[in-house]
């Protein structure tokens, strides 16, 4: 019993050091290529001085505002996406005249990738904050409606019928039956969404000039400020490590009750 307990804690210590150990060799190669004269350190500065620049950005209050401003555009985007996603799919879910009225609808919308509205978005907001929040809502909620859908999908049918036969309202059947069988999907759902909502949050910036650390990031590459630009690269990357550590978090604390997860654990 004791063996079996360690084991998986073996290898739960053995993934994050190896993910260590895989991160300070890309960092020794970043700082030894340029230093060796293999790549051109116009384009590629050695990792110190990157680390240099990161430092100083970091005392800059411009650096603080662009950081939340990015931050606040993507939290405020994928709120909208998660509440319509969750609303819409346990509707068009739950009704199946609406599911198939919808269905074309969906798949012919899913698959348009939001940078193909940039044009239409800079026409109607031109580089306010709301051409970044219409594409990473646009983004983010497909992610969350689909899983939904799937999620309302798999619910029993037997004991869909039963909570009917004993006439449970609308409303409970949704909160007993349907809410605790699609949760998992959700929560999916908002894993999803939170990395495809800091990916087109960004790139709003980057392409539009939405303010942010994306255009932060555009306007160091176009003044040759290469380490800056790196600098600010691997911030973008360690905002993206935490927004997914963090669904992986919630994922856990909200399915401890499901077997997977209990599983892992």
């Amino acid at each position: 019993m004791t063996t079996i307990g360690r084991a998986p804690r073996a290898e739960r210590r053995r993934g994050p050091a190896l993910g260590l150990l895989g991160l300070a060799m890309v960092v020794a190669a970043m700082e030894a290529l340029p230093r060796l004269d293999i790549v051109d350190r116009r384009f590629l500065p050695p990792f110190s001085t990157m680390a240099r620049s990161l430092g100083r950005q970091l005392t800059t209050g411009d650096f603080w505002v662009a950081l939340g401003q990015t931050l606040r555009g993507w939290a405020l985007g994928l709120a909208i996406a998660m509440v319509a996603g969750v609303v819409l799919g346990v509707l068009i879910g739950g009704v199946p005249l609406l599911r198939a009225l919808t269905a074309s609808t969906i798949e012919f919308l899913r698959p348009i990738p939001s940078v193909a509205l940039i044009p239409l978005v800079v026409l109607i907001y031109g580089s306010q904050l709301e051409s970044a929040l219409v594409l990473v809502v646009y983004a983010a909620f497909w992610q969350v409606l689909v899983q939904v859908l799937y999620g309302v999908a798999d619910v029993d049918p037997v004991v869909r019928d039963t909570a009917r036969s004993y006439r449970f309202s609308r409303w409970t059947i949704v909160r007993t039956v349907i809410w605790p069988t699609a949760l998992p999907y959700v929560v999916t759902g908002f894993r999803l969404a939170a990395a495809v909502a800091l990916i087109l949050q960004i790139t709003a910036e980057l392409i539009i000039g939405v303010p942010g650390l994306g255009r932060s990031i555009g306007v160091a590459q176009s003044s040759g400020a290469v380490a800056d630009t790196y600098a600010l690269v691997i911030v973008v990357g360690i905002i993206g490590v935490a927004v997914n550590a963090s669904a992986r978090a919630v994922e856990r604390r909200v399915l401890r009750w499901h077997t997977a997860v209990r599983r892992d654990v």
